[in-house]
């Protein structure tokens, strides 16, 4: 059993990228249940709140409960106070849920990312609840040893939007041709002050094209 566990905490490729306005979040879509794909659709980027998203990895129904449960504590932040949460109170909140049920935990791994008035940041949390500001690139999941030798080599602060997509992409690119728990298409959000905004199939499929 403690071997199903990990294997289900780890199955995935999530990427998280600060660039000079904003933040890129990025994920393949493959769902796995030890050697059978599950899904080749699935969705591992939900947005939490008006310029925060969250990426997931681990266990599908965990991560679902987890992004609904931040999408209404967000929403009510918003109504209490007047303002938008900040991207380090979500992580925060979350991080604290985590803790809490840390003796029947949730199997996930998770990112927080997006742009509040301090601007772009994002924030690695684990299912125990410890959460950590990452300064430039971060990435988890099974396939992140693949997307972190990409994102070290590729990375420089000056990123324009552009270019911190296809970094991303080219990062989980990397990941699905070594690791059998990534795959299928990639899901690219990019977070600014102005907009947070879910890329097309076809333009990922263009940054795409680019690496190859």
């Amino acid at each position: 059993m403690p071997e199903i566990h990990q294997e289900i905490l780890k199955g995935t490729t999530t990427v998280g990228l600060v660039f000079h306005e904003g933040i890129v979040l990025a994920t393949e879509r493959r769902a796995t249940m030890g050697n059978l794909i599950a899904s080749k659709k699935a969705k591992k980027v939900y947005q939490i709140a008006d310029r925060i998203g969250m990426t997931t990895a681990g266990g599908v129904g965990d991560a679902q409960s987890l992004a609904r449960l931040m999408q209404v504590e967000c929403n009510l932040y918003k109504v209490r106070h007047g303002k938008n949460i900040s991207v380090g109170a979500a992580a925060t909140l979350l991080s604290n849920y985590l803790q809490q049920n840390r003796y029947y935990p949730y199997y996930v791994q998770l990112l927080v990312g997006g742009v509040d008035r301090k601007g772009p940041s994002v924030y690695s949390v684990d299912a125990m609840g410890g959460a950590s500001l990452e300064d430039e690139i971060v990435s988890t999941g099974s396939g992140s040893p693949m997307a972190y030798g990409v994102l070290e080599d590729r990375f420089h602060p000056d990123l324009k939007e552009a270019e911190a997509a296809e970094l991303a992409t080219r990062a989980l690119k990397a990941a699905m041709r070594r690791d059998s728990a990534s795959g299928e298409d990639i899901s690219v959000v990019v977070i600014t002050g102005e907009k947070y905004e879910e890329q097309t199939v076809e333009s990922t499929k263009k940054y795409s094209e680019l690496i190859q």
